[in-house]
């Protein structure tokens, strides 16, 4: 009796610190910040707090972070391959997306993976860079990664300082790392004990400092819009500025030999300064391919990834007077590395290691493709499967009907640029960009095969599907309707030019619904699809990116937040609420009583909209990359952040788990061995 007894006051107990919080959620517009220091399953069970990130099922667990409230994370696959890969001995390492990956390039024709890590903490791996037995990981929003790769199959990850801004680029010398920190500029790590490393100084450039590189007692640092910074660091708790060189462009990327200073520059090529007088810089020369993103520099050539323009080999035995030796046409250059007789040159798709041994005439000698989506722009759900919108990668076909463990099944490389998908049937829509509507038939989702297309004259960036039409946001062109009745011939019927530019599109009864950019909401009665009619608009507080129909409501990611509003009447359209997120609300999806949005940077944000009238965050997550668009099946949201591939995550709120409570009440009261913690299962 007695143990019945302490069993009921635990229950009402628990009861009253449930209802408590969920009075304390619905009484304010922001849910309150539990303490993070009540673990384990008593604080799921309160507070629907999680570990927030966890290997995938295989791989080896690295460093757990606090990167969400009320949502975890349950597997990843994809993302960019876009920072340069650091190349030691038998092995090249890359970032692709928030994983590091081990590739053994002893065989150059066919390198192959060892072993990725898990999802690393803080977003995309952006800079690598390898000494002795560590890789030094420059992790985005998690600062510095220090990994122990003694043995590449099995790394471990031993140490990280989380620098103050985000991590682009790393370069190592002695026992210090020298990390290109954005906005933040140089950040200057003391790794002699690698588990523990610690900032011994920092120096905050005026720009954005993305790429670095170190000789002597400075520091180059390609900080973007403000050019060259020469650090002087032989005081490495004092660093102060000797000198800078604002170069015409971005200057992206920096390598630094002899008395030159060679910077990618963006849109105005290789820029080659004379640094020899650090107080005084002077530019020695220049070459343009048109476009310079990355530089390594060996001897007398530099290695300039130039985006779209491939691998250029340039002469620099004059620094003067520059000139082409070669080039190789690499899919989107990003960055290269050189070592030995091989560029090996990361950016679309994977890595690609041409060989220099002859530079007048470099040549493919191997390529590792990572396969997966990249770009990463826009996901929909239809049975088990996830279709991704990957830029210039096409549609991709992703299975999930085991959401640990996430399997590209398929894709097909689309003509144009794929920012959206709609499915129907058999049928994959993809919005292509300058192609305009593309029609993927998915009945075998292994082998997509195009049946047919219809060439918008704008940029097709989002579609929706309702019927036999195809509703697609044509940016400057407005709403185009595009009869698919049958696939292989689709044809417009009719189209409403809006005055701003059409990003998203939802259809619902007689109506489309399309986020005209800064021109806000505008709704488009489409009973008659080849006249389109605009019947009434809400001009929204900041750029309408995408929306949604729920019932007579319209969400609109609208920029700097959730716009919510009352749509009963089409004609006379009023504003209910809006809630700012924190990053830049670029997609939105609405299941049950929650508004999900791709927060760009920020992430996932899951936005309660039971009452639509008090909007309040009922969870968040910080995705990998850029959160550009997210779809809903059950408790999982997929998110498509580009840059970081494709993101599953599970939401968990608090109150979820009072029917688990009462149930067990239920059951003690029947007899049973009395108040229990619900047993939670994946």
């Amino acid at each position: 009796m007695k143990a019945r007894i302490l069993s009921l006051i635990t229950f009402v107990a628990v009861l009253a610190l449930v209802l408590r919080g969920m009075a304390m959620a619905q009484d304010s517009p922001q849910r309150p910040v539990f303490p993070p220091e009540w673990p384990g399953t008593l604080e799921m069970l309160l507070f629907g707090k999680i570990p927030m990130t966890r290997a995938t099922a295989g791989e080896p667990e690295v460093r757990a972070a606090q990167q969400g409230q009320n949502v975890e994370l349950v597997s990843q696959i994809g993302g960019s391959s876009w920072g340069a890969a650091a190349v030691q001995g038998n092995y090249a390492y890359i970032g692709v997306g928030p994983r590091l990956f081990i590739l053994s390039i002893s065989d150059a024709a066919h390198p192959t993976l060892v072993r990725q890590t898990g999802v690393l903490p803080g977003g995309v791996v952006w800079g690598v860079a390898v000494s002795g037995t560590y890789a030094y990981v420059a992790n985005d929003r998690a600062g510095l990664g220090i990994i122990n790769v003694s043995d590449p199959v099995h790394q471990t990850e031993l140490g990280f300082y989380d620098t103050p801004g985000s991590a682009i680029g790393v370069a190592i010398s002695g026992s210090y790392a020298y990390v290109a920190d954005d906005w933040a500029g140089l950040c200057i790590i003391n790794i002699s004990d690698p588990a523990y490393p610690t900032e011994v100084g920092s120096y905050d450039t005026p720009g954005y400092a993305n790429g670095i590189a170190v000789a002597g007692n400075y520091a180059y640092i390609a900080d973007r819009e403000a050019g060259l910074r020469v650090i002087d660091v032989s005081d490495l708790t004092h660093p102060v500025e000797a000198g800078f060189y604002d170069t015409l462009g971005y200057a992206w990327g920096v390598a630094a030999a002899g008395n030159y200073a060679y910077v990618a520059d963006g849109d105005n090529g290789l820029r080659i300064i004379d640094v020899s007088d650090p107080g005084n810089l002077t530019e020695a020369g220049f070459y343009d391919p048109g476009y310079a993103e990355g530089v390594a520099v060996i001897g007398s050539y530099a290695y300039v990834a130039a985006g779209g323009g491939g691998l250029r080999v340039v002469n620099i035995s004059d620094p003067g007077n520059p000139a082409e030796a070669g080039f190789y046409d690499a899919w989107f250059a990003y960055r290269v590395t050189v070592s030995g007789s091989y560029a090996y040159v990361t950016g679309g798709g994977g890595l690609r290691i041409v060989s220099v041994s002859n530079p007048s005439n470099p040549t493919e000698a191997g390529f590792y493709d990572t396969y997966t989506p990249e770009e990463t722009l826009g996901v929909t759900i239809s049975s088990s499967y996830a279709y991704v919108a990957d830029g210039y990668g096409g549609l991709h076909t992703i299975g999930v009907s085991d959401s640990e463990n996430p399997t590209e099944v398929g894709f097909y490389d689309t003509p144009g640029f794929a920012w959206g998908v709609a499915i129907r049937g058999s049928y994959a829509y993809v919005a292509d960009d300058w192609m305009g509507l593309r029609i993927i038939n998915i009945y075998e989702p292994a082998q997509p095969v195009e049946v047919g297309f219809y060439d918008t004259p704008g940029n097709a960036v989002n579609v929706a599907v309702s019927g036999s039409y195809a509703y697609l946001a044509d940016g400057d062109n407005g709403l185009r309707i595009i009869s698919v009745s049958n696939p292989a011939y689709p044809i417009e019927v009719g189209f409403y030019d809006t005055p701003g530019y059409a990003s998203g599109v939802a259809v619902a009864g007689n109506y489309a619904y399309v986020a005209d950019g800064d021109n806000g909401l505008r709704i488009v009665n489409v009973s008659n699809p080849a006249l389109p009619i605009e019947v009434g608009f809400y001009d929204t507080i900041g750029w309408a990116a995408d929306v949604v129909v729920n019932g007579s409501y319209v969400y609109v990611a609208d920029g700097r937040a959730l716009c919510i509003i009352n749509v009963s009447d089409p004609a006379h359209p009023v504003p209910v609420s809006f809630y700012g997120t924190p990053g830049w609300a670029r997609g939105v999806a609405v299941s049950g009583y929650y508004a999900y949005i791709a927060d760009d940077w920020a992430g996932l944000r899951i936005i309660n909209v039971s009452d639509p009238g008090n909007p309040w965050e009922a969870g968040f997550y910080y995705t990998p990359g850029w959160a550009y668009d997210v779809a809903v099946s059950g408790l999982h949201a997929y998110v498509a952040a580009s840059g970081g591939g494709l993101a599953t995550l599970r939401f968990a709120p608090f109150w979820l788990y009072l029917p688990l409570i009462v149930r067990d009440y239920r059951w003690w009261m029947r007899g049973g061995p009395g108040f229990g913690l619900p047993r939670f299962t994946r």
